[in-house]
């Protein structure tokens, strides 16, 4: 699903005419994809609201598996739909509040300078170790494991491939040459994180879209700096930003 809050919401009106002397607290969990854009656009957002927002990040898959177990997370950005999807019929997500932040993009990437990364090489099979998130709890994974499968190397590369606990593991792998590539969230080389090396931006008709949704989630439904964050992130100002990370939009 996509809902576009941007421009009539009522969490940026609560935002653009919130009380003064009301700052609040908020602790988000953030897919660890999502890493550095969430420090940049925190800082930023605490400067021109006075709310202070606190961060933590990791797979999508482990960040639900905390909410529905008690931590004391105020909103959610994850990216996996679904995880919103089923915290929200579970009550523990305000389903009004839902909506798709970004959609996010992948790449092979290689610390090796001058590799041609791209379909023909991983049909070579000419590498040690392949990394990649692990799909049960990242979607990032499940994207990348799809990609194998609609080019028909799965079963060629099963011994060689090294699973992640987040995309942010799976990079350092491959940053450390642990492996020699792996598939990474374009936030991560792109951008004010470019990184060097080899790169392949995988065309996305080889998996599904990886739709990254956000929730202010039940315990935070009255903590107005987790509610104006969420709908921070929803401006346009915000996504014209976010393009140069490498996220895109429906």
């Amino acid at each position: 699903m996509f809902r576009d809050y941007s421009l009539i919401s009522f969490f940026l009106v609560a935002f653009l005419f919130a009380p003064a002397g009301k700052a609040d607290t908020a602790l988000i969990a953030v897919a660890s994809n999502f890493a550095q854009p969430a420090r940049e656009l925190a800082a930023d957002f605490e400067v021109v609201s006075g709310h202070r927002i606190e961060l933590a990040f990791g797979s999508s898959g482990k960040l639900a598996t905390q909410i529905v177990n008690g931590a004391p997370f105020d909103a959610f950005l994850s990216a996996d739909q679904s995880k919103i999807d089923a915290l929200v019929e579970r009550g523990l997500g305000e389903a009004d509040s839902q909506a798709t932040y970004a959609l996010g993009q992948m790449v092979l990437w290689s610390a090796t300078d001058g590799l041609a990364l791209g379909v023909e090489w991983l049909q070579a099979g000419e590498l040690q170790r392949l990394a990649y998130a692990n799909p049960r709890v990242a979607p990032y994974g499940v994207a990348a494991q799809q990609v194998l499968d609609e080019l028909g190397v799965s079963r060629k590369l099963e011994g060689q491939i090294v699973l992640g606990e987040n995309i942010a593991q799976t990079y350092q792998f491959v940053a450390t040459g642990a492996a020699t590539a792996g598939f990474v969230a374009l936030s991560q080389v792109v951008g004010p994180n470019a990184a060097r090396g080899s790169q392949w931006r995988v065309p996305t008709r080889y998996h599904d879209p990886i739709r990254q949704d956000l929730v202010v989630l039940t315990r935070g439904r009255d903590n107005q700096a987790a509610v104006a964050f969420v709908a921070y992130l929803q401006t346009q100002a915000t996504r014209d930003r976010l393009i140069a990370f490498g996220y895109e939009f429906p």
